[in-house]
């Protein structure tokens, strides 16, 4: 069980200067390692040149993230001060790790996802500690929650068994490694206790969820269980691949209000010509069937999805096919990629690379043909109402606050802005708003 502390601790040894990058799944090990620091007596500073210990948990599944991590790097060797020890974790500690040793040779420690609870250890002892264990698997550890107080991510399984073609996860975080169903239900009870209204599951893929103990139905299990907590909140649920969204799900994802009608489906292409050498298990017509049930039988749900451009291969035919599908289904938020050709990946020595020119051209049309679908939907919005749940001060400015409806996903989805913040009655709680304007993604209303 991952336990939570949402309290600092009032004595102080050392000052603790933490670095989170990547995904969501980044930042829980980030929380755990935080948590158990603070637990022994360091606090956070975010003086980087006052910090004793600076710990930066890196992302490499990506050639771009691990440009992100070094040029961070470059700049906290460069502003520290000389006894402040430098601890790595996350992806790039596991399989990059010997690159950045090579680069940095003053770094103190390196540390996987697998041994955060000796996070300690590499602090007082210089060591490289590396694996692909999950804490998942560990017991009492503590977690401090950095999002804000009425809203949390709750992982639910780590690693991944799949073999998509262009992806070098399974080989950072390894096989697919689930929680217990009742470990879950504990943390997210003490989430709920602890003020939290909104619980964000996480894996590489949901619905994969037990299927490393020959479970077939887990997440579908999971959900009803949460569902029997007498309590008010949303559930919202990331990251669920097509190969596996069944009727059975999508009734369930209608059968209750908590449950957030939104879903972030990673699609990363249509066509099925691409989609084969992807290795994805499913396919355009598929693809489509899910699309049509869902928004058939709710027809204000939510998608976001992710696509990638330049994957080996790829004709003109095949990336106007995206295109249509964008332009049918009017996805409310997406992410588009440009090939990253990882040398660990099974697509790395694949015949027909996509010059870099031609990957920019097709993300540029991509993204250019999404805002300005987005535009035109969020003028549709304007004089509409819709409960919201207020998420705290506008990041530019404190006349401002930002807020969500069930559409949005905190930091990675646009928000709505509220201008008129006196009439908002406590963050973390949902009022009703009204849309007056938009500005870029974002929607601009008034309580």
């Amino acid at each position: 069980m991952i336990m939570i502390s949402l309290k600092k601790n009032t004595f102080d040894m050392s000052k603790l200067y933490f670095i989170s990058l990547g995904c969501t799944r980044n930042l829980i090990d980030s929380e755990v390692m935080i948590g158990y620091l603070q637990k022994n007596g360091y606090s956070i500073t975010l003086d980087l040149k006052k910090s004793d210990v600076i710990v930066v948990n890196t992302c490499g599944f990506l050639q771009e993230a691990r440009e992100e991590a070094y040029q961070i790097l470059d700049e906290v060797f460069k502003n520290k001060k000389n006894r402040s020890k430098v601890i790595i974790t996350g992806c790039m500690a596991n399989l990059f790790k010997d690159d950045l040793v090579k680069r940095y040779p003053e770094i103190f420690s390196i540390i996987t996802a697998g041994h955060l609870e000796n996070i300690l250890d590499t602090i007082k002892v210089k060591q490289i500690n590396t694996s692909i264990l999950s804490h998942l698997q560990k017991k009492d550890l503590t977690r401090t929650i950095t999002t804000p107080k009425h809203l949390a991510y709750l992982k639910i399984a780590e690693g991944c068994s799949k073999r998509c073609a262009y992806c070098i996860i399974p080989k950072i975080k390894g096989p697919l490694k689930s929680r217990s169903i009742s470990s879950i239900l504990k943390e997210f009870k003490l989430l709920i206790k602890n003020g939290v209204y909104e619980v964000n599951l996480i894996a590489q893929d949901l619905l994969d969820f037990q299927k490393d103990q020959n479970i077939k139905r887990g997440l579908i299990t999971l959900v009803k269980e949460i569902l029997k907590i007498k309590k008010d909140f949303w559930l919202r649920l990331l990251y669920v691949y097509p190969d596996d969204i069944t009727d059975e799900f999508i009734d369930l994802l209608a059968s209750d209000i908590r449950i957030c009608k939104y879903l972030d489906i990673p699609i990363q292409h249509i066509s099925d010509n691409i989609l084969k050498k992807m290795n994805r298990k499913t396919s355009k017509k598929r693809i489509f069937e899910i699309f049509e049930k869902i928004k058939s039988k709710m027809p204000d749900f939510s998608f976001r999805t992710s696509i990638m451009v330049g994957f080996p291969g790829e004709t003109e035919k095949d990336f106007n096919e995206l295109i249509d599908f964008i332009k049918k289904f009017q996805i409310d938020n997406l992410a588009v990629f440009k090939y990253s050709n990882e040398k660990h990946a099974l697509s790395y020595n694949m015949k027909d690379q996509v010059d870099e020119k031609v990957k920019q051209q097709r993300f540029d049309i991509l993204t250019k043909l999404q805002f300005e679908l987005t535009q035109k939907r969020n003028k549709k919005l304007i004089g509409k109402s819709f409960d919201v749940l207020i998420d705290g001060y506008h990041k530019d400015s404190n006349l401002l606050a930002v807020a969500r409806n069930y559409s949005q996903a905190y930091d990675i989805d646009s928000s709505i802005i509220i201008n008129d913040i006196a009439k908002i009655k406590s963050f973390g709680k949902i009022q009703k708003v009204k849309i007056i304007d938009s500005s870029g993604y974002d929607l601009i209303a008034s309580i």
